[in-house]
C-alpha cells in the first residue's frame, strides 16, 4: 500500500515461512524484504521511513510531527491490535499455510503462545468481544474522520490496515458489523489505488459479513 500511495512499480516474490535461504541475503528471517538498487530493507516500518526518505514526493507521512503520530499508532495497532487478532485467527493461518509450512507454524507458534493452537483460540466469542473494545479509539476516530491520516490516507492508515489484511487473507472470520466506522473505513482502504487489497486473495467482507 505504501508503495502504491508512492506511485512505484515493484516486483513481487512470493515467499513461504520456511524458506530462510531465499532472504538469508538481508541477514535476518523475516519479511517484508525491500530491494532497491543496492539497498536492502527489512520490516515494514523500517520500509515506509525508507520510502519517504528516498522517494519524498507523495509523503506517508508528511513531517516530524505526522511520522510520530504514525509511530503512536504502529505500536498501537502492533500490541493491541494484533494481539487481540492473534488470539482470532491463529488456527486459520495454520489451514491457510501452503502444507510444507504447517509443521513449522504449529511448533514456533506453539512455542511462543506456551500452549496448543487450538486452545490459545479456544472461546472465539470472547476473543471477538475483546477485539471490539480494543477498537473503540479508532472507531471513535473514524466516526470523525474518514482517515486516521484526516481527510486523506497516509502511514498510520496503512499500518493499522495491514492487521485487517492479515485477518482477511488468512481467516473466514466476521471481524466487523456492516455499522461500524471501522468496517466502512477498511473498505475505503480495500478499493485504494485501483483496488489493490481489495484484489489480494482473500475472504470477502461485504458479502460475508452482511449476512452476520
Amino acid at each position: 500500500m505504501a508503495l502504491a500511495h508512492k506511485g512505484l512499480e515493484v516486483d513481487t516474490v512470493p515467499w513461504r515461512f520456511t524458506e530462510k535461504e531465499v532472504i538469508a541475503f538481508s541477514g535476518q528471517g523475516s519479511v517484508p524484504v525491500l530491494v532497491d538498487g543496492d539497498r536492502v530493507i527489512s520490516d515494514s516500518w523500517a520500509i515506509c521511513t525508507y520510502l519517504d526518505e528516498a522517494y519524498p514526493a507523495r509523503p506517508l507521512a508528511a513531517g516530524a510531527q505526522a511520522r510520530a503520530h504514525a509511530s503512536f499508532i504502529r505500536h498501537w495497532s502492533e500490541r493491541v491490535l494484533h494481539a487481540a487478532l492473534f488470539r482470532i485467527i491463529l488456527l486459520d493461518i495454520l489451514a491457510t499455510a501452503h502444507p510444507k509450512d504447517r509443521a513449522y507454524f504449529r511448533a514456533s507458534r506453539e512455542q511462543r503462545v506456551g500452549t496448543t493452537l487450538e486452545a490459545f483460540v479456544a472461546d472465539r466469542p470472547a476473543h471477538l468481544a475483546a477485539l471490539h473494545k480494543a477498537l473503540d479509539p479508532l472507531r471513535a476516530t473514524l466516526r470523525a474522520e474518514p482517515y486516521l491520516g484526516g481527510a486523506e490516507p497516509g502511514l498510520a492508515d496503512y499500518v493499522v490496515f495491514g492487521a485487517f489484511q492479515w485477518a482477511r487473507c488468512t481467516s473466514p472470520v466476521v471481524l466487523l458489523t456492516a455499522d461500524d466506522p471501522v468496517h466502512a473505513w477498511r473498505e475505503r482502504l480495500l478499493s485504494l489505488h485501483e483496488g489493490l487489497a481489495a484484489r489480494a486473495p482473500g475472504y470477502p467482507t461485504v458479502r460475508a459479513e452482511s449476512q452476520r
